[in-house]
């Protein structure tokens, strides 16, 4: 029940700003505008509660999937009303333009301004992802072994498209399961062409190569009384060596196991300083244990004012062209559906984000926004983005469009929208099941 309150909460608290930033971009704007704002609604459907104040009936609706603001004589267009001087169709296109796309706006900023903030206070990163893509260890048996990729490899180019760091290759093949994608890999000082065929892990279907890269081990916890503590070992070391070979995140463990009993020489970096740390692992189920919690090396990502905003603007960015190449490559059959989050998985992944924190939680609301910000503008009836195609249809006939049209494209509308929401809870349930799609099927 703890669990089923939490992840309710956390979901309300990431659907209650989203919505509230999104609706008061519409009403912010029409009230600019002088438009009559009628209602400012959370969810759709039947009213549940809410108060009235001014023209406006603040409330919150049956079906908590939105909101929407409405406003005085939207989706009216008969010819010949009369148009009282707050009604919104006495405004020219460029006003309604406006008010349309700013919930989008509003979203996208809030965003911007979370990133920003948490780029100002600091926050701990993998230190491996802003680095170039060297291998630096190849699982056996993985696709990246059997295309006869090699450590110390430079990925230059996934499917086509330019990596330069491990992040952008996390994405490129992530969202790449079951599929044969083309690698250009600089070896030697040659520039080779890889085919691999990457698998698929997880229920969220995620593309899989088996590669990694040069990630060093940090200690992040130090246990009382274990090999690791008496040998003077700290949290925040990071190890380099093992009796003086390099050793990396994914093979250090494995040498450790393999030693119980035995003195091994670690070389650590202790805040630049290198030190070596001779410790023998215990026995422990007949593998060796030195009692450390350990991590992938993290650096503290810390900026100015400015520069916290510039390097917002452009993560913010990355991601946006990321959405936009994610959907195309939805609709082409590059990437999985089971990699869409409908609201049970926004709803696990926001309360995973309180358990971790505030800021993660900020992360969180703030990729959810942005992605929102984006979909919205998508020429979709019912969306923000159908009202604005159309409003751009009429600035380039010069006419609006009569109410038999409009109805048509809201009843199109109505039908894809009702699709989508159907789709993406089922698509949420499916993800659940062993099978997939395929537990559907009665043989």
């Amino acid at each position: 029940m703890g669990t089923i309150l939490g992840t309710l909460i956390a979901f309300l608290i990431v659907f209650g700003i989203l919505v509230f930033i999104h609706e008061f971009g519409h009403f912010f704007t029409a009230k600019l505008m002088g438009i009559r704002v009628e209602v400012f609604s959370f969810g759709y459907g039947k009213r549940l509660l809410g108060f009235k104040k001014g023209d406006t009936d603040y409330r919150i609706s049956l079906i908590p999937m939105g909101g929407y603001v409405k406003m005085l004589g939207e989706g009216m267009f008969e010819p010949g009303r009369a148009l009282a001087p707050d009604d919104m169709m006495s405004k020219n296109r460029a006003q309604r333009l406006l008010v349309m796309v700013m919930g989008s706006i509003m979203n996208i900023l809030l965003a911007i301004g979370l990133v920003a903030v948490i780029n100002g206070i600091g926050v701990l990163v993998p230190e491996y992802q802003d680095q170039k893509p060297v291998i630096g260890h190849i699982d056996p048996g993985s696709p990246a072994e059997k295309a006869d990729l090699k450590i110390d490899d430079e990925i230059l180019s996934i499917s086509g498209r330019k990596v330069e760091t491990w992040s952008d290759v996390e994405i490129a093949v992530g969202t790449k399961p079951d599929k044969v994608i083309t690698l250009e890999v600089r070896r030697n000082g040659a520039v080779l062409p890889v085919e691999l065929k990457t698998e698929s892990v997880s229920r969220y279907e995620m593309g899989y190569a088996g590669f990694r890269g040069k990630i060093l081990t940090q200690i992040r916890m130090v246990t009382a009384g274990s090999p690791a503590e008496k040998a003077g070992l700290k949290p925040g070391d990071v190890i380099l060596t093992v009796d003086g070979a390099p050793i990396f995140f994914y093979t250090f463990i494995p040498v450790i196991e393999k030693n119980a009993g035995n003195v091994i020489v670690l070389g650590v970096d202790r805040g630049g300083q290198v030190l070596d740390i001779p410790v023998t692992p215990r026995s422990e189920g007949n593998v060796g244990k030195i009692g450390i919690l350990q991590e992938a090396k993290s650096v503290t990502r810390k900026y100015g004012f400015f520069a916290a905003i510039s390097e917002s603007l452009k993560s913010n960015l990355k991601n946006f062209f990321l959405v936009i190449r994610f959907l195309k490559d939805l609709f082409t059959g590059q990437a999985s559906t089971r990699q869409l989050g409908g609201p049970l998985e926004i709803a696990n992944f926001s309360y995973a984000a309180l358990r971790m924190g505030w800021l993660a939680m900020m992360s969180w609301i703030a990729i959810i926004s942005l992605q929102l910000g984006v979909l919205n503008l998508f020429p979709i009836p019912v969306f923000d983005g159908g009202h604005i195609f159309v409003l751009l249809l009429e600035s380039i006939f010069r006419k609006d469009f009569g109410p038999k049209v409009r109805q048509i494209w809201m009843q199109i509308g109505f039908v894809i929208f009702i699709f989508l929401i159907a789709f993406v809870i089922l698509n949420d349930i499916i993800k659940r099941m062993p099978h997939g799609w395929g537990s559907l099927l009665p043989f």
